[in-house]
């Protein structure tokens, strides 16, 4: 096999410029569901991981998904792969060998969907004592940094009004595509304030919604999305940094800054419940025990800590899809009304008596009228 490669370090900015039918260079342990599915959705040749994509710490599907789409993935070809390459150059892959012509780049393990089999079946077996590590994580964590998790950080003014309001929180997490479309009745009847987070704001575009406000590192989201016209808050971290900052200074764009510990999405959902929101609907965030262990122990016990803290407020769309049937559609109504008409029909035809009651009924309604009409112009 023989393509164009292109590389990145982050697989959110990588899938921003890939293309179809070339090689996806990437250095992502434990490559997680969404990254995995945007890649699936651009249908590289191949995916050539310079870290291991399946560690076997928990059963994280990224790696699955990937091969059971017919992608051949070289896994563990080493970090400096990224190094080696020159972005746009053409390079084969020959079995469990990467190459620019006749020079081996770098080797690695072909991944097969039964080797990917047998991990998660180990992984699983070894849940449990991830989620012991994950409960002494979160101990120490409230015993460091809870304080600072909790306290938010000052708050932008922001131009929006989110006081009793909507808002629907959108990241790109598994499964988001999919929930964002399952509220889009509630979204058109609702009219809540929409919120992206990075690479959500692009979800809201593609769903045919316009984001109202756009949170996060700006390192995922198109340029399109952050000139949509949409607020934007940039999420900077104690220690200074903030990352998006450069980026949309670079586009011209006016932004705000929020500081605060933990992750882009924790972010968006203490900007809303501090802002006095009615209801935060959460689309594609993390919900279940896997979810958190997925993000890794660093990054998990500050989302589960925001979720103790904004809980009265937050629901998660797939209830909202379930629980919000919305007004009935004229075809609905249309449907309905068709079929009370052929009931009718059915029972004049079956029972003329009844028509003929019927006649009589609606001739003594329209000399009704007529009494009426004369009796209103004289």
């Amino acid at each position: 096999m023989e393509a164009v490669a292109r590389g990145d370090a982050r697989t959110k900015r990588l899938v921003r410029r890939l293309r179809r039918g070339e090689i996806a260079v990437i250095v992502h342990e434990n490559l997680d569901t969404p990254a995995a599915d945007a890649l699936v959705a651009i249908r590289p040749a191949a995916v050539v991981n310079g870290s291991n994509s399946l560690t076997g710490e928990y059963p994280c599907r990224g790696a699955q998904i990937v091969v059971a789409a017919g992608i051949p993935l070289l896994d563990e070809v080493g970090p400096d792969i990224l190094s080696k390459l020159r972005e746009g150059e053409t390079l084969s892959l020959r079995g469990d060998t990467l190459c620019r012509g006749r020079e081996v780049l770098a080797r690695g393990s072909l991944l097969t969907e039964q080797g990917i089999a047998t991990r998660l079946a180990e992984a699983v077996a070894r849940i449990g004592d991830q989620l012991v590590s994950f409960a002494q994580n979160t101990l120490q964590y409230v015993q460091q940094e809870g304080p600072l998790a909790f306290s938010g950080g000052e708050l932008p003014h922001l131009d929006l009004n989110l006081r009793d309001r909507h808002v629907v929180v959108v990241t790109r997490g598994e499964g988001s595509l999919r929930d964002l479309q399952a509220i889009s009745s509630y979204i058109k009847d609702v009219r809540p304030v929409l919120v992206g987070v990075d690479g959500g704001a692009d979800l809201l575009l593609e769903s045919g919604f316009r984001p109202d406000l756009i949170i996060g590192d700006a390192d995922s989201a198109s340029d399109a999305a952050l000139r949509c016209g949409a607020e934007i808050v940039v999420h900077a971290y104690p220690n200074g940094r903030a990352p998006g900052a450069a980026r949309v200074a670079e586009l011209g764009l006016p932004w705000k800054q929020l500081t605060m510990q933990g992750t882009s999405e924790d972010a968006a959902l203490v900007l809303a419940h501090e802002s006095g929101v009615d209801l935060i609907v959460l689309v594609g965030g993390h919900r279940t025990a896997l979810d958190f262990l997925t993000k890794g122990r660093a990054g998990m016990s500050s989302t589960f800590l925001t979720r103790l803290r904004v809980g009265d407020k937050l629901v998660d769309a797939k209830g909202v899809s379930k629980l919000y049937q919305g007004p009935l559609g004229w075809r609905y109504l249309a449907t309905l009304t068709a079929a009370g008409l052929a009931c009718a029909a059915a029972v004049v035809a079956l029972k003329p008596y009844v028509g003929d009651f019927l006649h009589i009924a609606v001739a003594r309604f329209i000399l009704f009228l007529g009494d009426l009409w004369r009796g209103l112009l004289g």
